[in-house]
């Protein structure tokens, strides 16, 4: 399945459920991996603000603003991820986004 297949089905989905954070964090994911990350921002936002203790909406949302060369604003959203990932208490997550965070700290 081709990337906007993907994110047609995806959006499809989001449709029937427009509270889904699984739909919209795989709809920033493909704008992620198409190289649009301004517009994976816009939805990992929206995916945070509907499962806010989920840390690698964080983690992501970190990664696509690194690329767009926003690295102030991506420690603060591991920052957050992380205080995410300890509430949701997902030590994978955690362990990911601490290590992520001294890479942006580098």
């Amino acid at each position: 399945m081709t990337q906007p297949d993907r994110l047609t089905r995806l959006l499809s989905m989001l449709d029937a459920e427009p509270d889904d954070p699984f739909c919209l964090y795989g709809i920033a994911q493909e704008h992620a991996n198409a190289g649009d990350h301004d517009t994976a921002v816009t939805w990992y936002d929206k995916a945070i603000a509907v499962d806010p203790d989920d840390g690698y909406h964080y983690f992501h949302k970190a990664r696509s603003l690194e690329s767009l060369q926003r690295l102030d604003v991506a420690i603060a959203t591991v920052d957050a991820g992380i205080a995410a990932a300890r509430r949701g208490g997902d030590s994978h997550a955690l362990a990911e986004l601490e290590a992520l965070r001294v890479e942006l700290s580098e």
